[in-house]
């Protein structure tokens, strides 16, 4: 199984929280489930976040907290590989909630920008959108959660069906 997961947030730094998140679970053939929703960061979103993401404060002032979107999270990563595109981002902020929550997650990860180029290599670029371009894989609501989520997933079917190598474990969780 493979959990395929984007988040957005309200910046990159230490106190930057959550604002939205997409989980697809897949098992290697097809999507099995899906999670997505705004999260209320609990703090400040600034302006340029929202010029990026179209997230902004009053959006997310009625969304569940991280707290409430816990236990979907936990359901659909686990025992599956945590795989996202630049996969320590969003599994280091998803790590600091569940941190905050006094809970430890642990989850094994498979980075599609790292496996991209192991198995597509010599592109201009690895970044979501210019490799998804180059792959033709659309993407809908770019710098959105499920939007990202899904071409990722997209391209991480692809990755699976051109992985000659075996770089993607296929039998770890099965």
């Amino acid at each position: 199984m493979y959990a395929i997961v984007d988040i957005e947030t309200t910046g990159g730094g230490g106190a930057a929280r959550i604002t939205e998140i997409a989980v697809f679970r897949h098992d290697g053939v097809k999507i099995v489930d899906v999670f997505h929703s705004l999260v209320n960061p609990e703090i400040y979103i600034p302006p340029f976040i929202t010029r990026l993401t179209g997230i902004d404060n009053a959006m997310v002032a009625d969304s569940p907290t991280f707290y409430d979107v816990q236990d979907s999270v936990r359901a659909l990563t686990k025992d599956a590989w945590f795989v996202a595109h630049n996969a320590r981002f969003d599994y280091g902020f998803i790590k600091r909630e569940f941190g905050a929550l006094d809970e430890y997650f642990q989850r094994d990860l498979l980075c599609t920008v790292q496996l991209s180029r192991k198995i597509f290599p010599g592109l201009r670029s690895y970044s979501l959108g210019n490799l998804c371009e180059s792959l033709e894989i659309g993407i809908e609501d770019r710098h959105r959660a499920h939007g990202d989520a899904k071409a990722t997933v997209r391209l991480f079917e692809m990755l699976l069906l051109n992985d000659r190598q075996k770089h993607i474990p296929t039998d770890f969780y099965q």
